[in-house]
C-alpha cells in the first residue's frame, strides 16, 4: 500500500471501499436476518399485547369463577366420599352380621316359628343394608362432578396446544426458511469477507 499526499493510493482506497461495502451489506442483511427471527419468536411465543391482554383477562376470570363456586361445594367432595366410605362399611357389617346369624341358625337346625321370624328379620336387615348404594351412588356423583368441574377450570387455565405455534413456524420468511436450511451460507460469507 503505497500512500500518495498523506492518504491512501486510489485503488488502495477502491478496495477498502469496497470492503466496506461488502460489511455494509453483510451487516444489513444480518440485521435483517435477526429481525425476522425476532418476528418469528414473536409470533411462536405470541407476546404480543393484546395476546398477554387476553390470556390476563382469562385467568382473572377463571380465579373469579373459582372463588365463587360456594364453598360448601368446594370442599363437599371429600366429605361426600368419606360418608360412602362410611355407609359402604356399615351396610357391609350389618350385611355380614346378619348372615352369621342366618349361618348359625341353618347349622343348629332350629325351626321353630320364633328362630323363623328372627331370621326372617335378618334377610330384611340384609335387604336394607343393601339399598345404602342408591344413596353413595348419589354421594359418588354429585363427588365426580365436582371433580369435574374443578378439572375442567384447571384445563382451561392451562396454554393452548402448540397448533399456532407450529403455524407460526410455517410462515417464516424467505430470508429465514433459507438459512433455516443451509446455515452455512452465512459463515461462508463471513469466511469470504475476512479472506
Amino acid at each position: 500500500m503505497s500512500q500518495s499526499q498523506g492518504g491512501l493510493d486510489p485503488q488502495s482506497h477502491t478496495a477498502i471501499a469496497v470492503m466496506f461495502d461488502d460489511l455494509r451489506r453483510f451487516v444489513d442483511r444480518r440485521i435483517s436476518e435477526l429481525s425476522a427471527e425476532v418476528h418469528a419468536t414473536v409470533q411462536l411465543v405470541d407476546y404480543s399485547e393484546s395476546n398477554l391482554s387476553g390470556q390476563l383477562t382469562r385467568i382473572h376470570d377463571q380465579i373469579t369463577n373459582l372463588l365463587a363456586m360456594p364453598a360448601a361445594a368446594t370442599r363437599n367432595s371429600g366429605l361426600e366420599l368419606e360418608a360412602v366410605v362410611q355407609a359402604t362399611e356399615s351396610a357391609a357389617n350389618t350385611i355380614m352380621g346378619a348372615a352369621e346369624a342366618i349361618n348359625d341358625w341353618l347349622r343348629e337346625g332350629r325351626r321353630d316359628p320364633e328362630s323363623v321370624d328372627a331370621m326372617a328379620a335378618k334377610v330384611n336387615a340384609i335387604f336394607e343394608a343393601c339399598t345404602f348404594q342408591d344413596i353413595t351412588g348419589q354421594r359418588i356423583r354429585r363427588a365426580i362432578k365436582q371433580l369435574q368441574q374443578v378439572e375442567t377450570m384447571l384445563t382451561d387455565m392451562m396454554p393452548e396446544p402448540a397448533a399456532e405455534a407450529t403455524a407460526a413456524a410455517t410462515a417464516l420468511p424467505a430470508e429465514e426458511a433459507a438459512a433455516a436450511v443451509d446455515p452455512d451460507l452465512v459463515q461462508d460469507d463471513i469466511d469470504r469477507m475476512f479472506a
